[in-house]
């Protein structure tokens, strides 16, 4: 091999060195670059499963702030008006027990009593019983926001009377020591725009006072 064709070989071995490099170095970037997108969507995907964790979470404590902010309005609400009714010896708010559909099952357009709801009631007046106090209680009907307001306030009405009339009749609660009122759709405790807020809005509470 004379000393021109040794020098072609040399410069072909190094370019066809300098393209396997090439070829190599490029490969281990693209691997590179799939791993960091890998992880990058792994990372996006963590943080959005814990986002939505926390969003779940402070939209569970906001209806609960909701409904508790709505118990003590109410049961506030209560006491000023069997005060001024001189239905109250002591004029104290005692609790408030949240019957909703979860436990009364309410349809959403009946007031109706169901199995569950008469069970809760029976247990309710055994403590009101056992507990041997001289108590005045107001029975708050509530809605979801399907209907009209009116045709709501009626139904609100129609279901507290029901709780009353059950009290009265089945667990000897005098009449003269419950008061019936319908607030109707106005005082929702969760959000009427999905299923799950509506059945906790169709509730009657049992607002006890001394």
């Amino acid at each position: 091999m004379n000393l021109r064709h040794l020098t072609i070989a040399v410069a072909c071995t190094m370019v066809l060195g300098g393209c396997a490099t090439k070829d190599y170095v490029n490969e281990q970037v693209a691997g590179v670059n799939k791993r960091m997108d890998g992880q990058q969507a792994e990372t996006h995907e963590k943080f959005s499963q814990t986002t939505s964790f926390y969003q779940g979470l402070e939209n569970r404590v906001n209806s609960q702030q909701t409904a508790l902010d709505g118990t003590s309005r109410t049961a506030q609400e209560a006491l000023a008006r069997a005060d001024a009714a001189g239905k109250l010896a002591a004029g104290k708010f005692l609790y408030a027990v949240s019957l909703s559909s979860q436990v009364a099952n309410f349809r959403p357009d009946a007031s109706d009593l169901s199995a569950e709801m008469k069970k809760a009631l029976d247990d309710f007046a055994a403590q009101i019983k056992a507990a041997n106090r001289n108590v005045f209680i107001e029975i708050q009907g509530h809605t979801d926001s399907i209907g009209t307001p009116e045709a709501n306030l009626a139904l609100g009405q129609a279901r507290a009377e029901a709780v009353r009339r059950y009290l009265a009749m089945n667990s000897g609660i005098a009449l003269h020591r419950m008061n019936v009122i319908s607030y109707g759709e106005s005082a929702p405790v969760a959000d009427n725009r999905y299923r799950p807020g509506r059945a906790q809005n169709r509730r009657v509470t049992l607002v006890v006072l001394e």
